[in-house]
């Protein structure tokens, strides 16, 4: 896939999925990201920010490296020619879902909205399914020993931080 063609899927796919997840959905169910009144957590506040601020960071940077590195996009329809292995993705395998809970937690922090706490476990349970039962599978038969080996560096969910990385 040429990379303007990537990077068009790619934007496109950013506003339907993560748009759609951690964007349309909890302004849906917070009635237009409207903050729960009588709550003056001014700290929590601050923290949901630095939770949207850094998912939005994680999830713009991720979208990037699959463009770049991997030569297609996010979405299963175009996938990447080549295994996305630099960038965040050298210290957890799933670096967009975690971004997307991310910013749904921080938005739930920001506007005092316990709906959002549970809407986010959902959205990671889903994830996590999708992961499993759909992503690792098809990975695994796309670049196989590469993918396996990967795997066996590199954590799902938790990032292990390791001295020396590159890329």
């Amino acid at each position: 896939m040429r990379k303007s063609a990537a990077t068009i899927t790619s934007v496109v796919f950013f506003a339907l999925a993560p748009g759609l997840v951690a964007g349309f959905m909890p302004w849906y169910l917070t009635n237009g990201w409207t903050r729960n009144e009588g709550r003056d957590g001014w700290l929590l506040a601050v923290l949901g920010v630095a939770l949207v601020v850094a998912g939005v960071a994680v999830l713009v940077h991720a979208f990037v490296r699959f463009v770049i590195e991997g030569l297609g996009t996010p979405a299963p329809v175009a996938p990447t020619e080549r295994l996305v292995v630099g960038g965040l993705n050298r210290y957890v395998r799933n670096p967009m879902y975690l971004a997307v809970v991310a910013t749904i937690l921080g938005q739930a922090l920001l506007l005092a909205r316990p709906i959002l706490l549970a809407y986010a476990a959902i959205a990671f349970a889903t994830m996590a399914a999708f992961t499993l039962l759909y992503e690792e599978p098809v990975l695994a038969r796309q670049f196989g020993a590469e993918y396996t080996e990967y795997c066996k560096r590199v954590p799902r969910w938790l990032p292990r931080i390791r001295h020396g990385s590159r890329s």
